[in-house]
């Protein structure tokens, strides 16, 4: 009680010595008396006391939001996902892989689950059901194949079997360092995939980073595309620079894109934005294609793949992309446009894919970015009617 007394006494002591030195510096009340001076002096200290708590305060909570953006940079692990058991397909035995509750109610006991190795420690994971002409979809960036589940079901089992990868670092395929998240890289894990099952021949559907490296692969590989479905990507190398959207423009700059995709915000829920109608993907969908990230602890795959875009024919990446786009203008075969003419992202693309697919038939809809969501009917469709004129062409 003694040393609470007294500390009271020294820090009322401080308080009064501040105020004076306050008054002293100040003209309007330096002259006044001890009193005056006290009473004036007392809220104008309180206010820079305040001010200067607020300011530390602000300053602290900079400084550990910096430190978090730092420790978000950090490269991330190896994530290699383990099966059970061995799966049988047309293309040979694979390593089976049981799909979580939450994933596996969104589709029937009829598919196949499996992974496959195409470099050590990087496992692809593959969904695939019916049999018959092999249709090859590739998603792109940050889904799964189950993108194309609805697709699927809208298509006859009996006449085609439908083959969904997953792009390494995302849905239950393998995670890596963002560092490995390079152009070069998935197109040699794909086209690994390819040989892997032993695809002669395919009708090839492709949607955002699944289109430039789906059909990248192909080029690359002993698998021929005999007809296409090309859903919003982009198949063109840059001639000039492209205006970069202002969403990247912010992500790709480093720690401010990991705070805003990993740290304050999640991409995931972010997405119903891009859709038309953003019911179509609805928190339990959207847990598909976000959760397998965030169990297996890396979830650096969406903001990797962001940054890897190329908007410049400077960019070190314009070689690849420029041979896949010289592969599919080369190749002669039936191909269909779909497009999601609500989609923010790659909406307007439309017109640069009609240069290249100048004789494809167009589907346009109103639908947003993820348009296997919300029109899957019409992809179905423009598949069936690929096939139809291969079948006639031969």
């Amino acid at each position: 009680m003694v040393f609470g007394c007294a500390h009271s006494h020294s820090l009322w002591f401080i308080f009064e010595t501040l105020c004076s030195k306050f008054a002293a510096y100040n003209p309007i009340i330096k002259h006044a008396s001890p009193d005056r001076q006290l009473k004036t002096a007392i809220p104008n200290v309180k206010k820079i006391m305040v001010i200067k708590i607020l300011t530390r305060g602000v300053a602290a909570l900079v400084v550990a939001v910096l430190v978090w953006g730092i420790f978000l940079t950090r490269d991330g692990n190896l994530v290699t996902p383990t099966g059970q058991d061995t799966v049988i397909t047309s293309s040979g035995e694979f390593e089976a892989f049981p799909l979580p509750d939450y994933a596996a109610k969104f589709i029937d006991g009829a598919y196949k689950s499996y992974l496959v190795d195409v470099a050590p420690g990087i496992k692809v994971h593959v969904l695939e059901v019916g049999s018959g002409y092999p249709v090859y979809m590739q998603s792109g960036m940050p889904m799964s194949g189950f993108l194309y589940r609805k697709v699927a079901e809208a298509l006859p089992r009996e006449q085609f079997r439908i083959i969904m990868p997953t792009m390494v670092g995302l849905g239950f395929s393998s995670k890596i360092p963002a560092s490995e998240h390079q152009l070069k890289n998935h197109l040699s894990w794909m086209g690994a995939l390819l040989e892997k099952l032993a695809l002669k021949e395919v009708i090839f559907v492709g949607h955002d980073w699944g289109g430039p490296i789906g059909a990248g692969a192909l080029a690359r590989s002993t698998t021929d595309m005999n007809g296409a479905v090309i859903l919003n990507t982009a198949l063109d190398a840059p001639r000039e620079p492209r205006p970069i959207p202002t969403f990247l423009k912010i992500v790709r700059t480093p720690i401010v894109g990991e705070l805003m995709l990993e740290g304050f915000f999640s991409v995931f829920d972010q997405l119903p934005s891009v859709q038309k109608d953003p019911t179509s993907l609805p928190p339990e969908v959207l847990d598909i294609y976000a959760r397998p990230l965030s169990d297996d602890g890396n979830g650096k795959a969406p903001l990797a793949l962001a940054r890897m875009s190329a908007f410049d024919p400077a960019h070190p990446d314009i070689p690849l992309v420029q041979a896949t786009e010289d592969y599919v203008t080369s190749l002669g075969v039936p191909v269909e446009l779909v497009w999601g003419m609500s989609d923010p992202v790659l909406g307007k693309r439309l017109a640069d894919m009609k240069k290249i697919f100048p004789k494809a038939n167009v589907v346009e809809t109103q639908a947003g970015h993820f348009l296997q969501e919300e029109v899957p009917e019409e992809i179905a469709s423009s598949i069936q009617r690929v096939h139809l004129q291969m079948q006639s062409q031969k």
